[in-house]
């Protein structure tokens, strides 16, 4: 729980707003320091949390990388924001700025999109915002009716591969078998959101098939991987991952041969974006690649292999997976033991959907949300504690830390870039799948318990699956005497 070190409020006016405490250092060094600190000697976590501790504010100066020597024009001086009540201007379109901040000061650059400045990168000022935000909600719309059904065709898919693994090695004679599931999810993941977001086939082309969920991992990771830290050998990690921005033409073929994949195979999704949105077809694709490799494939295979890691541990201490399990199987007696389950269905598990929801506050997808301050304005957080913020100023919001602030609950939960309690629109920057993101971690949690009736995982493996057992039937003398 992170502590609150605002000060206590008093019963006279609103003081006037303190200044930011914190430094930034030296010019190089102190970016340097805390490069250092964020990457080699404290995690992402220890970084925010003692530096709020040192100041004793939830809101505090810091630098944040990447930083020196080659990052040409990055700036990383950030204003931090650790609790729930400050982090909420971060969703003030009056207040900040969203071009090109999407993962901080650092912007990969259009080279890694095809030349367009997709969505995320578009301020809600700019024209081109509200156009590109529409398409992505309504290709969500349109997908409805067949994403949970592709969903269920790809979880069985991972499943059968897993089990096939699980029983290779159980007759190796292995002392523990276990079944790595992170492959066979991200193909998963990957086969499902071409089917129902673009709706396109991977099985028309057998290399986007077999390896467009590889392309998607290499082409996200050298954007990200200069903010990341990867657990390499140091001082390596930060010569070679950390001190230079990787170079988008290395994907470049792999992002064409998806590129043409969706051209041929999505063409109907490209000629809707035409038809009803007015965005040209290099445009549209290169904004469904994003979508498609970035916000959807990259955040389920950041999500989802935790969810089902947190839910399968071996000694579940609160008996977790029986109660879920009890729920699902309650939805199906009433629905039909085959029937999919759809949004409607899943949305009548409350246990399964808490359960989802505790996972994105520990955590969330994107740990970091960032904003460029429009103007002067006076940042408030608990009580009577503000702080005020220059025009130009980057707000930098650390969610595992403010979705701890003991406060109300799902009105802070920040995961989708706004409150779980409002909606994506096409005025704001929130996610526009936020409540499919929702619906699909419960999806492939039902899923796991319509199949098994418990099951295991250690790390990112299967140690355990043991299937459903039919419900005893009844003897036709017993049957009469009920």
């Amino acid at each position: 729980m992170l502590p609150t070190f605002s000060p206590t409020a008093s019963a006279s006016a609103t003081p006037p707003p303190r200044p930011i405490p914190g430094s930034y250092g030296p010019p190089v060094i102190g970016a340097l320091r805390d490069r250092l600190d964020y990457f080699w000697f404290q995690s992402q976590d220890e970084f925010f949390r003692r530096r709020a501790a040192t100041h004793r504010s939830t809101v505090f100066r810091t630098n944040i990388p990447p930083t020196f020597p080659f990052f040409v024009g990055i700036d990383p001086r950030v204003v931090a924001v650790v609790d729930a009540a400050a982090f909420t201007a971060l969703f003030d379109n009056t207040l900040v700025d969203k071009r090109d901040i999407l993962i901080g000061p650092y912007n990969p650059g259009a080279g890694f999109t095809g030349g367009t400045r997709v969505g995320v990168y578009l301020d809600t000022e700019e024209p081109e915002h509200e156009r590109v935000k529409k398409f992505a909600m309504a290709l969500l719309h349109r997908s409805a009716q067949t994403w949970p059904a592709e969903l269920r065709a790809g979880v069985d898919g991972m499943l059968d591969a897993v089990e096939a693994d699980l029983a290779k090695q159980a007759t190796g004679g292995g002392d523990k078998p276990s079944a790595n599931y992170i492959v066979p999810l991200q193909q998963c993941i990957f086969r499902f959101l071409c089917k129902a977001l673009v709706g396109a086939d991977p099985s028309a082309d057998w290399v986007v098939d077999r390896f467009g969920f590889t392309i998607l991992d290499v082409w996200l990771a050298l954007q990200i991987l200069p903010t990341q830290k990867i657990g390499l050998i140091q001082p390596l990690e930060e010569l070679l991952i950390h001190s230079f921005p990787l170079p988008s033409f290395v994907i470049w073929p792999g992002y064409y041969l998806l590129y043409r994949f969706v051209e041929k195979h999505g063409a109907e999704a490209v000629e809707f974006a035409a038809r009803e949105h007015g965005i040209g077809k290099k445009d549209a694709i290169n904004n469904l690649l994003f979508v498609l490799g970035f916000n959807a494939f990259g955040g389920f295979s950041v999500f989802l292999p935790f969810l089902v890691a947190k839910i399968g541990e071996a000694s579940d201490p609160a008996g977790l997976r029986p109660r879920l399990r009890e729920e699902v199987r309650a939805v199906m007696r009433a629905s039909g033991d085959d029937a999919v389950f759809g949004f409607k269905a899943v949305r009548e598990m409350p246990l399964v959907r808490s359960t989802v929801y505790e996972m994105l506050r520990m955590r969330p997808p994107v740990p970091l949300q960032f904003g460029r301050a429009r103007k002067d304005f006076v940042l408030r957080s608990h009580g009577d504690a503000a702080f005020q913020v220059a025009k130009g100023e980057v707000l930098c919001g650390y969610q595992p830390l403010a979705m701890r602030d003991p406060e109300a609950l799902l009105q802070h939960l920040f995961w989708s870039n706004g409150p779980e309690t409002t909606q994506p629109a096409a005025g704001n920057k929130q996610c526009a799948a936020k409540e499919v993101v929702v619906d699909t971690a419960c999806m492939l949690v039902a899923e796991l318990f319509r199949r098994y009736d418990d099951f295991e995982v250690e790390g990112t493996s299967f140690t355990k699956l043991v299937k459903r057992q039919p419900a005893p039937s009844l003897s036709p003398a017993a049957a009469g005497a009920k």
